[in-house]
């Protein structure tokens, strides 16, 4: 019978973080960096609708197996979640280097999306359950920053090698780096303790209560703002504000690297202040000023007002999504963290997924200012939702 750890050092908690961190950021490499292929693949006679269809295929697995994983945390352990998921990209994404037949391809392409799914909940009971309250926030906020940064790895890395070695030498990127997050968890990553499962502590927090789902319902609503400027931001600064492609990317990494460390930012904060849906409402709020503001100055052609706006609209935009997911991972409790979170990242990548077609077409039919103001408009929406203040526990 496995023996339960019930305490660990201070140095051991933080490198459990490290390694939900690059786990999760494995993960995003696979699930954001496989579509920087696509001028490989297309450069190779592919039809860009084939191409695109291929690289889709890690975020179809991705959407459909995040509940079902956070099914598994609550029944088996993060632990293991955390060796078999990255273990099942790593084999998937090896096998897909080494076939040509596109449809072989797309299914070991999805089948590694479905392994890329298991870290998204993974870690949230790991960081409630040996973080303290006053460090859950900014641990939280530091395990946010794997998706910006596995997005960052995956536009340096996929399309640089796949010029230089091929396709198939740059899906090895991210099977690479799954293959070593399954080792780190494996050796690194210890379950925390649970109470004992009593007939209240197993009780479906969704029953009776609508506290989680609203935090759902404002964080799908937060995600179309943010998901607006990352998707869209640099086509706006090279097509209506001028720039050169070069420099607008430049600026978009810059509000990348920003981000990141806004969401650090805000879980701290929301750890000095002991609540984390008090902080969720304020940033809520600034995301509404911040987007109306971007879509006023851009209207106006008033770049000098425009880019700073931008550029605190891509920070602001970020900054609730540790903030929510500490929120459910504390609300749902040691024995439904991993569904809650689980329902937390489907609702929020389903809503991701709808912003570049509906807001392209918004955009091609009306501008940026009336996509950017439409963003405002579901971000006030959010804003009443934020249940009411719960002091963290």
């Amino acid at each position: 019978m496995a023996t339960t750890v019930t305490q660990i050092h201070e140095v051991r908690r933080w490198s459990m973080l490290g390694l939900g961190v690059f786990a999760q950021a494995s993960s995003a490499v696979f699930i954001h960096g496989v579509p920087f292929l696509l001028p490989a693949l297309t450069a190779d006679g592919m039809p860009l609708a084939t191409a695109g269809l291929l690289v889709a295929m890690p975020t179809v697995g991705l959407v459909c197996t995040l509940i079902a994983w956070g099914y598994v945390v609550d029944r088996i352990g993060e632990q293991k979640v955390l060796v078999g998921g990255p273990l099942l990209m790593f084999v998937a994404g090896a096998a897909a280097a080494t076939v040509s037949n596109h449809l072989a391809l797309g299914a070991l392409l999805f089948f590694g999306g479905v392994g890329a799914a298991s870290t998204n909940g993974a870690s949230g009971r790991v960081i409630v359950g040996w973080f303290p309250p006053h460090r859950r926030g900014l641990a939280m906020g530091i395990r946010q920053t794997a998706q910006p940064l596995g997005v960052g790895v995956g536009a340096l890395a996929i399309p640089a090698v796949a010029a230089a070695h091929g396709v198939s030498a740059a899906i090895l990127v991210p099977a690479v780096m799954a293959g070593a997050a399954a080792l780190g968890c494996l050796v690194g990553i210890v379950d925390p303790p649970r109470p004992a499962g009593t007939a209240a502590d197993r009780t479906n927090p969704y029953r009776g209560d609508s506290t989680l789902w609203r935090i759902h319902a404002v964080s799908v609503l937060l995600c179309v703002p943010q998901g607006t400027v990352w998707t869209f931001a640099l086509l706006w600064l090279h097509r209506d504000v001028g720039w050169s492609l070069p420099v607008a990317g430049a600026l978009v990494t810059f509000t990348q690297i920003l981000g990141a460390l806004g969401r650090i930012g805000a879980g701290a904060w929301s750890d000095r202040v002991g609540s984390r849906l008090g902080p969720l409402r304020t940033v809520a709020i600034a995301a509404v000023i911040a987007m109306a503001a971007l879509a006023l100055a851009a209207w106006a052609h008033a770049w000098w007002a425009a880019i700073p706006l931008l550029i605190a609209a891509s920070v602001i935009t970020v900054s609730d999504n540790g903030l929510a997911f500490t929120a459910v991972a504390e609300i749902a409790g040691p024995y439904w963290s991993g569904r809650g979170l689980g329902i937390q990242n489907t609702g929020q990548n389903l809503a991701i997924a709808t912003i570049p077609p509906v807001f392209g077409a918004l955009i091609t039919a009306s501008g940026f200012p009336a996509a950017y103001l439409l963003a405002a408009g579901l971000a006030m929406a959010a804003v009443p939702l934020v249940p009411a203040d719960r002091r963290s526990k």
